[in-house]
């Protein structure tokens, strides 16, 4: 599996979205916001956590509109898969290629711990090693991870079983708890939770490791 990382200045998740990857067996790339095109034969984009631009303006917006954005879009329009954690979740919202908005947590505050979430579909390449229910836990740190979306939206997302994770203890205001939605056609994700973040022993645990080695399982090692 070949995957390329998106990086921004401000990304500081980038190296541990790199090293998850490259755990599972995948061959990774990282591309600069400012390129335009993808390397060849990329199976997957990563779009990692951190503060993109600095967080100006909402949470995302600006890296949406960086030049490699347009060949995120165009690499998930063709069906390609797509893995946004935490920033990378805003940014997905901003560029429309996820429905709902990220806004300001609930008490207006940073909040950076370890959450349980549970698994509520694993109808997705994502979440295919998971069992339905299975309790995990994951870090989080963010500012605005206050998943909102219309009424019509979270009809659609409950209807096509497209939320994924969501929070036992709902840290920070999230509708319905969501954690985690996936595209309709279940090829893209965006989760605020960091599973890169919870993939070796010296995390203290690794329930992320799940998730990166189903997408191995379903798009194949890089050498298959």
């Amino acid at each position: 599996m070949k995957v390329a990382v998106i990086v921004f200045p401000g990304s500081n998740c980038d190296r541990d979205m790199v090293r998850a990857f490259e755990l599972a067996g995948a061959e990774v790339s990282r591309v600069w916001h400012k390129e335009t095109a993808l390397p060849a034969g990329i199976d997957l984009i990563g779009i990692p956590g951190g503060f993109s631009f600095g967080d100006y303006l909402r949470c995302g917006a600006i890296a949406a509109r960086s030049p490699i954005c347009g060949a995120v879009r165009e690499h998930a329009g063709r069906g390609g898969y797509v893995l946004g954690v935490c920033n990378g979740f805003q940014i997905l919202a901003e560029t429309g290629l996820l429905p709902g908005a990220l806004m300001r947590n609930r008490r207006l505050k940073y909040i950076c711990r370890t959450v349980p979430l549970t698994i509520t579909s694993t109808d997705s390449p994502f979440t295919a090693r998971f069992t339905q229910g299975q309790q995990i836990a994951l870090p989080i740190a963010h500012h605005d991870g206050n998943y909102n979306a219309t009424p019509e939206q979270l009809e659609l997302l409950r209807g096509e079983d497209r939320i994924v994770f969501t929070y036992d203890d709902n840290p920070n205001g999230s509708v319905n708890d969501i954690a985690g939605i996936v595209s309709a056609n279940r090829r893209v994700l965006g989760m605020m939770p960091h599973p890169e973040r919870a993939v070796e022993a010296a995390h203290g645990n690794t329930d992320g490791a799940q998730l990166f080695a189903g997408l191995m399982e379903a798009l194949g090692t890089a050498d298959a």
